[in-house]
């Protein structure tokens, strides 16, 4: 090799050294919080639709995941925790909104369902969140609690009285109370609302309703109910009071009925959101989008046992039945 050739192939090899460099350069692993209540299957939708988004789990995101096991006290401990382990985004769940909310970190929050945001206090407007909190509402309006004791009158037109079951230590309760009564209003209802503090106090508080005339049951939909829905299905169906929940589970596990925001769809939508911020947008800027498919779900099995007859319109109206 003579002097011009040599001197020409160590100029190449330098050229290429910091291209070598550069490609041997790992892609970056973003870090995703998952914060909910019980690790249930319906998070699986989360990383399946970020994958198809290009995000592969073990090479370029990790999910963490925290849950509070039904104790809404834990929320801000299990926040403060996925700050500290340096997510780059959390993506949790309505329960976990207030904690949100106060939590001392800018990290961006994706909620992948919530209740009234802006009624709660925890956004400054749909269209422009603000702040570092951002997602979807399952609460499109306040005309939920209604709708779903409508549905629940049309499967049992004897009821005149129902009891809304719901943890005490819920946030906001006069705002969704105040949606209740509305709704029983209008249907000529009474209600008796019955807050539960512990589940031993669920056998008492189903007695009750047996001896004081409840019809039906209305279960709230906050994290205590879920966690606590097969003892409350259960004593449901011994007390033979038709109950109506807002989230699938609720029926697919022995409940009457259940109508609500599917739960699916919205962790689906959340993975949208998760993208987005990674790629740098901030949460404030991404207004929040609403729920837009409902599920009615009937559970034929609970019916005949409780001695329902389901009107046919009801069952044809259903998005799934359950026999």
């Amino acid at each position: 090799m003579n002097r011009r050739q040599f001197t020409g192939a160590l100029t190449l090899a330098l050229l290429a050294a910091p291209l070598a460099i550069e490609a041997q350069q790992p892609a970056k692993v973003y870090r995703v919080g998952v914060l909910g209540s019980l690790p249930s299957p319906g998070w699986d939708v989360l990383p399946e639709r970020l994958k198809e988004l290009g995000y592969v789990e073990g090479r370029n995101i990790l999910f963490i995941y925290r849950w509070s096991e039904g104790d809404v006290q834990r929320f801000p401990r299990l926040i403060a925790e996925l700050a500290s382990l340096k997510v780059d985004v959390i993506v949790t769940i309505a329960p976990a909104a207030r904690a949100a909310k106060e939590a001392p970190t800018t990290i961006p929050i994706v909620m992948a369902n919530s209740g009234d945001l802006v009624r709660d206090g925890i956004v400054a407007s749909l269209a422009h969140p603000g702040g570092h909190i951002t997602g979807l509402s399952g609460a499109p309006s306040r005309d939920m609690p209604g709708k779903q004791m409508q549905l629940l009158k049309e499967a049992a037109p004897k009821v005149s009285t129902i009891a809304v079951l719901h943890d005490a230590a819920s946030p906001n309760v006069a705002n969704w109370r105040a949606d209740y009564e509305s709704g029983a209003r209008s249907l000529g209802l009474a209600l008796r609302f019955s807050p539960v503090r512990s589940s031993s106090e669920l056998d008492d508080i189903f007695a009750g309703f047996a001896k004081g005339g409840v019809g039906a049951v209305l279960v709230g939909g906050q994290t205590f109910e879920f966690v606590h829905r097969k003892q409350i299905i259960n004593l449901a169906a011994r007390h033979r009071l038709p109950s109506m929940y807002g989230w699938k589970a609720g029926a697919a596990d022995g409940g009457l009925m259940s109508y609500g925001a599917s739960l699916r769809d919205m962790t689906l939508r959340s993975a949208t959101y998760v993208d987005k911020i990674l790629k740098g947008a901030k949460p404030g800027d991404l207004p929040i989008e609403q729920a837009t498919k409902f599920e009615l779900i009937i559970n034929l099995n609970t019916a005949k046992t409780l001695g329902v007859t389901i009107p046919p319109s009801l069952l044809a109206r259903a998005d799934e039945v359950i026999q």
